[in-house]
């Protein structure tokens, strides 16, 4: 049994770790302030440029692009689809279950997938750490993108580039590429989401809708040109977006789960010190019986 000076020194353990996670909870509400604001300005540009894509693509419908091209395999040819899918993680932990629902989700998508040749593209260290040592191909790596609670523009550009080279590649072209991500809720509410990136194939309806009415645009370029300059931005939008999301889920996963944790080590504190007032009133009323026996023996 535990004497009076072990459960002094959990409670005093038990203190200090207390103090971290208060203040690991403190930073996390302060960076998640941020990254929220940051989502909220970005989330409007990209639904913006999804539309109007949508509405240059309704009106150039003959128009070819190979981010908006799908891939038709030939009878003839067996060998399975090539799929590119980009797993966003945090580079830290102590976030409650925010790296373990995305790397389920990442292991779903590939028992559903398991006909196809899937490939990985990894960002976070927690992602990378876990699926390193699975038997399953992963293409590239990028850590520290999140890991300050800010994301760079540049990292997202770099990121889509990349991919998109991947889509378009000439001799093994990927036919497919997925994203998947915890996007932001709230600050104790985050959903996973697997989504499709290319071929942006659901913004351009070949026609109008019946009865519509399209209105004729004058344009100052060909829609060639166009094209060829916003498909690609939407793609990087849409992986920077997606970077923001994630920043944002981490903070607020991180900061419930320090609550929590806080809340936990206050009710172990409790019940540590019941357990030592315990200790040291049996220890008392021992020695006091001590005191009287020795007395009566005399």
């Amino acid at each position: 049994m535990p004497n009076l000076q072990d459960y002094r020194r959990r409670v005093r353990a038990v203190r200090n770790m207390r103090q971290i996670t208060r203040a690991m909870k403190m930073v996390s509400a302060a960076k998640l302030r941020r990254a929220q604001e940051r989502v909220v300005a970005a989330r409007p540009y990209t639904i913006k440029m999804m539309q109007i894509l949508g509405d240059l693509a309704r009106r150039a419908p003959d128009y070819k692009h190979p981010l908006l091209s799908v891939r038709q395999r030939e009878p003839e040819e067996e060998w399975p689809e090539r799929l590119l899918l980009v797993l966003i993680t945090a580079d830290r932990g102590l976030c409650g279950a925010f790296n373990t629902n995305l790397v389920k989700a990442a292991q779903e998508f590939l028992r559903h997938h398991s006909d196809e040749e899937v490939e990985l593209v990894l960002i976070g260290r927690k992602g990378r750490d876990f699926f390193r040592r699975r038997p399953v191909k992963i293409r590239r790596e990028h850590i520290g993108v999140t890991g300050a609670g800010r994301v760079n523009f540049l990292d997202a550009v770099k990121i889509a580039q990349e991919i998109i080279t991947d889509f378009t590649h000439p001799e093994h072209p990927f036919d497919r590429v997925y994203l998947i991500y915890n996007e932001f809720k709230s600050a104790i509410q985050q959903r996973v989401v697997t989504e499709p990136v290319l071929p942006i194939g659901q913004i351009k309806p070949a026609t109008a809708e019946p009865g519509e009415l399209l209105t004729e645009y004058l344009y100052e370029q060909p829609p060639d040109e166009i094209f060829g300059i916003l498909l690609p931005k939407m793609v990087e939008t849409q992986i920077y977006r997606a970077l923001l999301e994630s920043v944002a889920s981490e903070q607020g996963a991180r900061m419930a789960a320090m609550d929590s944790a806080s809340k936990n080590a206050d009710e172990m504190i409790d019940r540590l010190t019941l357990e030592m007032n315990r200790v040291r009133q049996a220890a008392i009323t021992r020695e006091i019986i001590e005191v009287v026996s020795g007395a009566e023996a005399l």
